[in-house]
């Protein structure tokens, strides 16, 4: 059982500041999503999209240069996270808001159907190498999504209410709390506070729990338990659930793709028939009923989706349909 909670609801509240295509948050996915799994229905669990990449920011004056330099960083955080990276980056995202307006207009249709949708937009920068920063890309990306109704998805993202809570969103990132700010810690990410032109926002990820007893941020790469012994001091008298230990075919059935950190709640042990995608940092682990629908088990699925597209940016949505 997960304590307290009383019948008003959840009295702890997590906040996780994050970005689909960050890759500290990439590697930090299999650890939250523990502690989601932990915490239960003792937490209120909300996302905020930070918008890592701008579309209103100055272009790189050197484009192939910044891609060369931006993969060399993603390598050296996957060496500290053991995620994967693509073995190639094919372009530098030029803009987050078409992936999390999605991942955001996703979590109507429940927090499953947004965990898989936050995943394969994730698994575009990591795993393809090609984020998929425009309407179209992350249409595409999301085509054949188990639970996901796409073309609900591509009106919910743009419309004013969505639109709107992802101003909201990049607003709050921007506005840190003063513990975070020239935070000095140990560790290859600590997660202080980034200088911005205007102040300063929330490293990514960044969690913040506040309860009956206060609040704490938890910035940067951390382990699990950094995170539990949070919510314990912001919530005494909590008590997480056990740490359930699903077999790996439960898991990838739930999350549709795991990588080698995934695995190792399950023993390190291989699902039976999961589709092996190699990476340029170790392999992805794909649910055998993706190979109909992820562009990770079929590449060549890629040019093929982007033909099935409408125009995008019609009317109020995305603006985007997949052919059936």
């Amino acid at each position: 059982m997960s304590g307290p909670s009383p019948a008003g609801g959840p009295v702890l509240e997590v906040v996780e500041y994050t970005d689909p295509f960050c890759p500290w948050a990439w590697g930090a996915e299999p650890v939250l999503r523990r502690l989601r799994q932990l915490l239960g229905d003792a937490a209120r669990h909300r996302r905020v999209f930070g918008i890592l990449f701008d579309a209103d920011d100055d272009p790189a004056p050197d484009p192939a240069a910044e891609t060369a330099w931006y993969a060399g960083y993603v390598e050296g955080v996957t060496a500290h996270t053991g995620a994967p990276r693509a073995a190639e980056l094919r372009w530098v995202a030029a803009d987050s808001r078409p992936a999390s307006l999605a991942a955001a207009a996703a979590e109507g249709q429940g927090p499953e159907v947004a965990e898989r949708v936050m995943r394969r937009l994730r698994e575009t920068v990591f795993v393809l190498g090609e984020p998929a920063d425009t309407a179209v890309r992350v249409a595409a990306a999301l085509h054949g999504v188990p639970g996901l109704d796409l073309d609900r998805l591509c009106a919910d993202a743009g419309s004013a209410a969505v639109r709107a809570r992802l101003e909201r969103d990049r607003a709050e990132t921007r506005r840190p709390v003063p513990e975070v700010v020239g935070l000095r810690a140990d560790g290859p990410h600590p997660g202080a506070a980034k200088e911005t032109e205007d102040g300063h926002r929330y490293a990514l990820p960044t969690l913040l729990f506040t309860g009956p007893a206060g609040r704490r941020a938890v910035p940067g790469w951390r382990p699990l338990a950094a995170y539990l012994a949070a919510a314990a001091e912001v919530c005494p008298g909590l008590r997480p659930r056990a740490d359930d230990t699903a077999p790996a075919e439960r898991l990838l059935e739930r999350h549709r793709s795991l990588t080698a950190v995934d695995l190792a709640r399950c023993g390190g042990r291989v699902p039976d028939g999961a589709l092996v995608v190699p990476t340029g940092h170790g392999v992805l682990f794909l649910h055998p009923g993706e190979a109909a629908g992820s562009l990770l088990a079929d590449p060549a699925r890629r040019a093929q989706g982007a033909s099935e597209l409408q125009e995008p940016f019609e009317g109020d949505g995305l603006g985007v349909r997949i052919g059936e």
